[in-house]
């Protein structure tokens, strides 16, 4: 069978950075094909060269056993190649057909383009209103249409960008029925992901990336998931070790009975919020994204000021009123979602990022900033935190994701918080630096430290958390204990369909009485 698609000795180079090293692989028709690797492996380098985003320096490019001449992502288009990216492209003010007749050829009829959106939807499991609003939909949804824009063009080569990182579980098991009705069409997927049991679960092969050469090829079907991530790291994972947990007499922080009116259209605002997290604990909050975790994590951190000081409780303290720089200055971390553009300025030098939140340590004295403190503070952060970079004077935007989620992390940590508030702590993080990232958490809460953990990844929730609450339209449910619930449960609950599994009034009062 000819492949449907053939890499040959692609290479691509930037300065200082070997991103493709020869790489060459094959798809036949049909194939869902996994590419896997750490951050940093080239795996997002070589898709964009696949789809015409970015040019290789050598190799070859066969599609249907024809070789490709250099081209662009119009040009693959055309060649029935489509990619879907993590972060999706829609615009949230205009409605889904008018999204997709953007990206169509020609001038299109909406009406009819809109009987296409459904009949294709339809047939493969993916129902979406032609003529709702963007901002309107769920996470999940939008993810419909993207896929959808691509099924319209009949694609012969579908490629999938992190797909299921923002999915429930119901949600997920849907895309997996599309996926594997498409490949049956005779469509091929190319399918990166950093969750090993669905590639397990999904792919018929894989080829695997480390350091920008490819290092092994497999039928993930017949592999564990310690196997896979072997291959991808060249060792062993670290196995995590869960220390018994300690709690505080009473919680470090509590938010009481938070309202917070969204200040955008397509926000969401919190109602009646009540949560409490004690020392010696990880809690968990779920939700598919949109539903409020944003806005939570803005009126904890102090990016958002509350209407009342007694809205937020640090250690015995009413907070609420005071801004993000004063409650870090009594013991709140942050690490933020946007590792990029809140977590770090891309083009300013590591030590230069350890000043904006570290600067606290004695880095700056009448105003001006002691660079040397500041170099051998990030330089300590590198070595402790296993910092893939070339020192405290390496740009933040040089760095793969993962080692700058751990330098963040880190960074944040060497400051002793006494509540530490992480959002998204893995997203798109590779296995062996989510490993790492989980066990820090784990470690912080157990030497007294409460830790909030806001992520859409609900394995990871159940992994590390104590235990966990469940965002959906700015509501929280009440506590759940890890042991008492299971990821099918919090999957319905975060769609607001599931029934309460919540914790006793008696465990509770466990809870805020234990030592």
């Amino acid at each position: 069978m000819t492949p449907r698609l053939e890499l040959r000795g692609i290479s691509k180079s930037y300065p200082g950075v070997i991103a493709n090293d020869d790489i060459s692989l094959s798809v036949l028709p049909g194939e869902i094909h996994a590419v896997l690797g750490e951050n940093g492996a080239g795996k997002s380098t070589l898709m964009k060269i696949i789809y015409g985003a970015t040019p290789a320096d050598r190799g070859q490019i066969v599609c249907d056993g024809k070789t490709l001449p250099e081209h662009g992502p119009a040009i693959s288009r055309e060649l029935g190649i489509e990619m879907v990216y993590q972060h999706f492209a829609l615009f949230e003010s205009i409605t889904v057909v008018e999204n997709i007749a953007l990206s169509m050829p020609g001038k299109m009829d909406l009406k009819r383009l809109a009987v296409r959106i459904r009949d294709v939807s339809e047939r493969y499991g993916l129902p979406i209103d032609p003529f709702r609003l963007v901002l309107s939909l769920s996470v999940g949804e939008r993810q419909r249409v993207e896929i959808v824009r691509c099924l319209l063009r009949q694609p012969k080569l579908l490629i999938l960008d992190e797909p299921t990182s923002v999915l429930t579980p119901q949600a997920v098991r849907t895309l997996f029925k599309t996926l594997r009705q498409l490949a049956a069409e005779g469509c091929s997927i190319l399918y990166i992901s950093h969750k090993l049991d669905e590639v397990r679960e999904l792919c018929h092969s894989a080829t695997v990336l480390r350091g920008g050469k490819v290092t092994g090829e497999t039928d993930p079907r017949q592999a564990t998931s310690a196997e896979l991530a072997r291959m991808m790291v060249g060792s062993d994972l670290p196995e995590m070790t869960v220390a018994p947990s300690e709690l505080s007499q009473l919680p470090l922080l509590a938010v009481n009975n938070l309202s917070m009116a969204s200040e955008t259209a397509t926000g969401t605002s919190l109602k009646s919020v009540n949560l409490e997290v004690y020392g010696g604990e990880i809690v968990g909050i779920a939700g598919v994204s949109g539903n409020g975790q944003g806005e939570l994590a803005a009126a904890i951190s102090g990016e958002k000021i509350t209407s009342a000081a007694e809205d937020i409780i640090l250690e015995g303290r009413a907070v609420g009123h005071l801004n993000a720089g004063r409650r870090r200055d009594l013991g709140l971390g942050f690490v933020p979602e946007e590792r990029l553009g809140r977590g770090a300025v891309p083009p300013y030098e590591l030590s230069e990022n350890a000043l904006l939140t570290a600067h606290r340590l004695g880095m700056v004295k009448h105003g001006m900033a002691n660079r040397r403190k500041a170099r051998d503070f990030a330089s300590a952060v590198i070595e402790k935190y296993k910092v893939k970079a070339s020192g405290p004077n390496a740009k933040a935007h040089g760095l793969s994701g993962g080692n700058l989620q751990k330098f963040i992390m880190g960074r944040e940590i060497e400051l002793a918080p006494k509540v530490l508030l992480v959002s998204q702590p893995t997203w798109g993080v590779d296995v062996g630096a989510a490993a790492f990232v989980r066990q820090t958490l784990i470690d912080l809460s157990r030497s007294g430290k409460a830790v909030i953990v806001i992520s859409e990844e609900l394995e990871e929730l159940f992994e590390i958390c104590d235990r966990l609450y469940v965002i959906c339209n700015g509501e929280l449910s009440p506590p759940l204990y890890r042991a008492e619930t299971n990821i099918e449960e919090v999957g319905l609950l975060m769609t607001g369909t599931g029934p309460t599994c919540a914790a006793s009034e008696e465990q509770m009062e466990s809870i805020r009485h234990a030592v």
